[in-house]
């Protein structure tokens, strides 16, 4: 009896020494990563996010600082006239790069918190503005009655009608504005002396509709692109992911 007396202490001793033994914890992972200059290393709990999560989740911070359809600036009579001579194949084009990039979206596995589903659906409304604007301005340099039909109309109706309009003189003085009009979001075409240039030069419709068209294009942008995160929250919920964070930034 005394010895199995003895046999159930030890027995005891042990399992309640186990239980006083914490669990071992997962090393930290290194995880590298880019942002406003400066090189990163994260080290995470392997425990509670996955590899995988982390690095979607970051492609998702990114997004949206560049689009498929940026190749579509047009500020001279070549890059028109190839343009509205290739519209067709370039609608086909810009469908399947919206597609591709929709779906790269949509397959993202982020981090699951509100915050990266918030993110996503944004980064998909935007995608989706950005090619629907695409879509107008290559049937705008083909037909540019076709702008009156676009979901940018009301919004850019200045511009759109300009481009529209059969009486130049009308055409001429909005052109003209975009030159004189400081500090506005769609004066981006220069000084007076480039537009006396275009003006004098022997294709100067062309060049009106060139720079009206890009005023309708920044107009239509600035309507849906959504404000900059000037507060960095997105950035400091991805950093939250870290245990640890080492910055080598380059010297402002």
């Amino acid at each position: 009896m005394k010895k199995l007396l003895t046999g159930l202490s030890l027995a005891l001793a042990v399992t309640l020494t186990a239980q006083k033994t914490p669990a071992k914890k997962s090393p930290l992972i290194l995880y590298s990563y880019q942002t406003f200059g400066c090189d990163v290393k994260g080290y995470f709990d392997p425990s509670k996010y996955k590899k995988e999560e982390i690095d979607d989740t970051y492609k998702l911070l990114q997004p949206l600082s560049w689009s498929p359809f940026s190749s579509l600036i047009v500020f001279n009579p070549t890059k028109f006239d190839m343009v509205r001579s290739n519209s067709t194949q370039l609608l086909q084009q810009a469908e399947k790069e919206y597609l591709v990039r929709k779906k790269e979206l949509e397959e993202l596995q982020l981090i699951d918190l509100p915050i990266w589903k918030k993110e996503k659906e944004e980064a998909i409304k935007l995608l989706e503005n950005e090619y629907q604007l695409n879509k107008t301005l290559l049937m705008g340099y083909a037909d540019p009655q076709s702008l009156r039909n676009s979901i940018f109309y009301t919004t850019c109706k200045e511009y759109a009608d300009a481009i529209t309009t059969k009486d130049k003189q009308r055409m001429y003085s909005v052109w003209k504005s975009l030159f004189e009009t400081k500090n506005s979001e769609e004066n981006y075409s220069g000084t007076k002396e480039a537009f006396n240039a275009k003006w004098n030069d022997l294709r100067k419709d062309d060049y009106a509709m060139i720079d009206l068209m890009n005023a309708f294009s920044n107009c239509a942008n600035h309507s849906f692109r959504p404000k900059a995160d000037e507060e960095g929250t997105v950035f400091k919920a991805f950093e939250k992911v870290f245990v640890k964070l080492k910055r080598d930034c380059d010297e402002p």
